[in-house]
C-alpha cells in the first residue's frame, strides 16, 4: 500500500509516522511544496517550538480552541497533550513546563524537535519529497486510489492519501480539494495584533503589564491577561487570545473597531475609587503623576496622568474630584480605536478550511471521497497561542495515521 501525505509540517510528519509505525507494510511518502520541511515547526516560539500546553482536564483543554471544539473533545480522548508528552519523550525528546503552561523542550531549540521527527521518518523509511506541490488528484480508473498531478507535470500513484497542507490565507487556494465536494469554511487570520495610529501609548513602546482586560465594544468578545505595547498599538496574550476569539467579527468590521482597556481588572471601580481617595489623607504632599500606583510601570502611569490633563506639579491633596474621576475612568475604561491588524511575527495561523461536517470524526476520513484524510490546520480548527495549534497537529496526525491504512 502506498500512502501519499501532502504537507511536510507538523500534522504531516505526525501522520505519515503514526501510518508507518501503525502499517509497516506500508509504503509512506510526504510530499512537501517548498525546498525545506517543518518550517513553522522551526519558528514557533522564537525559534523553541512552543511544542504543546500543559495537560490538563480535556474539558477546561478545548476551551481554548475558537473552532473545532467539539472535533476536538472527542479526539483528544484519543490523542491528548499528556499522550504527547510521553510520544516525544518515547523518541528521547524530554519538554519542560513554563510558568504560564506553554512547553518546550528542555533544550530550547525547535532544532531538536525536527531532528526527532527527521530521524523517526527515517528510522521508517519514510520518502521525504521537496520542492512538489499538488495541483490536484483524481481516482483512479480501477477506484483503487489516486493519481497526484504535481506542478513538476508528474503523476504521482498513492493508494491512500492524507491532506496536511495546512491554513490557506484565500480560499481560490483550497479550490484543487474543493472540486471533490468539500465545503470549505472561508479562510480569515486569527492571531493577529491591533493596530492603533492614533494611541497616545505609541511612545511607550514594550512597556507591558501582566494583568489587563480587553474588551471590543459592542461585542461580547473581551479576554483577559498579559498586555504588551508596540510600536503599532497592542499585542500579548491578552489580544491574540481575543484577535482569535473574534476573528470572524473582527473581519466583518473590516478592523475598524474601538477597543476598552481595564488596566487593573483585579480591583472594583469601588475598590480603585476608595484607593485614590486614601492617598489624598495618606501622601498628601506627594505629586500624583511622579509615583506609579497600582504596581503599573512609571511610563505607563506618566501617560496616563498626562492623559487626564494632571498637572506635574499637582499634589494628590490637592486635587479634586474631576482630577480623580478621570483617572478612575480611564484605569478601568480606556479606548482606543483600532485601524488594521498586524500578523503576529511569523506564526500566521488562519480560521477556516475544510468544513467539519464534510469529515468522519472518528477518523478524519473525507465522507465524499473515501481513502482521502485530513489532518491540521488544514480542517476548519484553530487555536489560541500557547501550543494549541500545535496540539491539533499532533492529535490530528495521530488519529488520521492510525485510520489511514485500515
Amino acid at each position: 500500500m502506498q500512502i501519499a501525505v501532502i504537507g511536510g509540517g507538523a500534522s504531516g510528519f505526525m501522520a505519515a509516522i503514526t501510518a508507518a509505525e501503525a502499517f509497516p507494510e506500508a509504503r509512506v511518502m510526504i510530499i512537501e511544496k517548498s525546498r525545506t520541511v517543518l518550517n513553522k515547526v522551526r519558528i514557533s516560539g522564537g525559534g523553541r517550538c512552543n511544542v504543546t500546553h500543559q495537560p490538563s482536564d480535556i474539558r477546561f483543554f478545548v476551551k481554548n480552541y475558537p473552532r473545532g471544539e467539539k472535533l476536538l473533545r472527542r479526539m483528544l480522548n484519543t490523542f491528548s497533550a499528556e499522550d504527547t508528552v510521553r510520544w516525544f519523550e518515547g523518541k528521547g525528546v524530554k519538554l519542560k513546563t513554563e510558568p504560564d503552561g506553554r512547553m518546550f523542550p528542555v533544550t530550547d531549540s525547535s532544532h531538536t524537535i525536527i531532528e526527532c521527527m527527521l530521524r523517526t521518518a527515517k528510522n521508517l523509511n519514510i520518502d521525504i519529497v521537496t520542492s512538489t506541490g499538488i495541483r490536484s488528484f483524481l481516482r483512479r480508473e480501477d477506484g483503487r486510489g489516486f493519481l497526484l498531478n504535481t506542478d513538476r507535470e508528474d503523476v504521482i500513484s498513492a493508494d491512500r492519501l492524507l491532506i496536511a497542507t495546512g491554513g490557506y490565507p484565500k480560499a481560490e487556494s483550497f479550490e484543487w480539494v474543493a472540486r471533490h465536494d468539500h465545503e470549505i469554511i472561508s479562510p480569515l487570520p486569527s492571531l493577529f495584533t491591533f493596530n492603533t495610529p492614533d494611541n497616545y501609548l505609541l511612545p511607550l513602546a514594550g512597556v507591558s503589564v501582566p494583568d489587563a482586560s480587553v474588551r471590543i465594544s459592542a461585542s461580547k468578545h473581551e479576554w483577559r491577561g498579559p498586555l504588551l505595547v508596540t510600536h503599532w498599538g497592542f499585542s500579548g496574550p491578552a489580544v491574540l487570545k481575543l484577535s482569535a476569539f473574534a476573528a470572524r467579527e473582527l473581519a466583518n468590521m473590516d478592523y475598524n473597531f474601538t477597543c476598552r482597556i481595564n488596566w487593573l481588572p483585579a480591583l472594583t471601580e469601588q475598590q480603585i475609587r476608595y484607593f485614590l481617595l486614601g492617598e489624598k489623607t495618606n501622601t498628601p504632599k506627594q505629586q500624583i503623576s511622579s509615583h506609579a500606583r497600582f504596581g503599573l510601570p512609571a511610563r505607563l502611569w506618566k501617560a496616563f496622568t498626562e492623559k487626564c490633563e494632571i498637572p506635574d506639579n499637582l499634589r494628590w491633596g490637592d486635587a479634586g474630584n474631576k482630577v480623580l474621576n478621570r483617572l478612575v475612568e480611564l484605569l478601568i475604561n480606556s479606548q482606543f480605536e483600532v485601524r488594521g491588524k498586524t500578523t503576529f511575527k511569523e506564526e500566521f495561523v488562519t480560521c477556516g478550511g475544510i468544513a467539519l461536517q464534510n469529515i468522519d470524526p472518528e477518523t478524519l476520513q473525507s465522507k465524499t471521497v473515501p481513502g482521502v484524510f485530513f489532518a491540521g490546520e488544514v480542517l476548519d480548527v484553530d487555536g489560541i497561542t500557547g501550543g494549541f495549534n500545535f496540539q491539533n497537529a499532533w492529535t490530528t496526525g495521530y488519529i488520521a495515521g492510525q485510520n489511514i491504512g485500515k
